[in-house]
């Protein structure tokens, strides 16, 4: 058997990378400008796909499936947009059906300063602010303290609360009967008329939207 004489060559040792020579300014310029033209088009294409393409299909099938709701849910009483049924306003003549007390802004029902009290639940001004708004209600509703349900006196975590509880709605019926000069009992029935339930059935509780029951209410006045 004849051995191969071949013998084998070490490899080359690996330059250091501090010998390896610099880019040059010309190179180093180039790779920027094609990550910069990558990042511009990827900025591009997702302003268009996300900024202008998404919203429009959400706009369009929101118009498509639920145009009252997609603009706004406005209310229009003979011809004059009088407000919407998902934003509470403030009522407090005694003629009017009142809904939950409000921190949304420095009067209350301020869609530009939405929001809660953000106060502590035992916090001691949050406890009095509930107590005295208890006893005006039972006073001006001519019904017992007892009597007043929590949504009358705690405002909503968003000010804006559009809707009360039926308790809350029927404690105001002989108030509101009285200074209309109606019988209690056609206004309940118009409360009653104006309920809403629970969502599927089971989430939240039967309700009543004040705006639409004043705008009723003014409906069966002037009839």
């Amino acid at each position: 058997m004849t051995m191969s004489t071949d013998t084998l060559t070490p490899s080359e040792p690996a330059v250091p990378v501090q010998d390896l020579p610099a880019p040059s300014t010309a190179a180093l310029v180039s790779i920027a400008g094609r990550q910069v033209f990558v990042a511009l088009r990827f900025l591009v294409a997702m302003t268009v796909v996300l900024g202008i393409a998404y919203p429009l299909l959400v706009l369009s099938v929101g118009q498509i499936i639920a145009p009252h709701a997609a603009n706004g849910s406005l209310i229009t009483v003979n011809g004059k947009t009088v407000g919407s049924s998902r934003i509470g306003q403030l009522f407090t003549d005694p003629k009017w059906f009142q809904g939950r007390p409000s921190a949304a802004g420095t009067d209350g029902y301020d869609p530009t300063a939405s929001g809660g009290s953000n106060l502590a639940a035992d916090s001691p001004a949050l406890l009095k602010a509930v107590n005295d708004r208890k006893v005006t209600i039972a006073k001006a509703d001519g019904v017992p303290e007892s009597a007043v349900p929590a949504d009358a006196v705690t405002a909503s975590g968003s000010g804006l609360d559009p809707d009360i509880s039926l308790a809350y709605a029927l404690i105001q019926v002989n108030r509101v009967a009285a200074a209309r000069h109606l019988t209690p009992a056609r206004v309940g029935d118009l409360v009653q008329t104006h309920v809403s339930t629970a969502a599927l059935g089971f989430i939240g509780q039967r309700r009543v939207n004040v705006l639409q029951l004043n705008i009723a209410l003014v409906n069966m006045t002037n009839n």
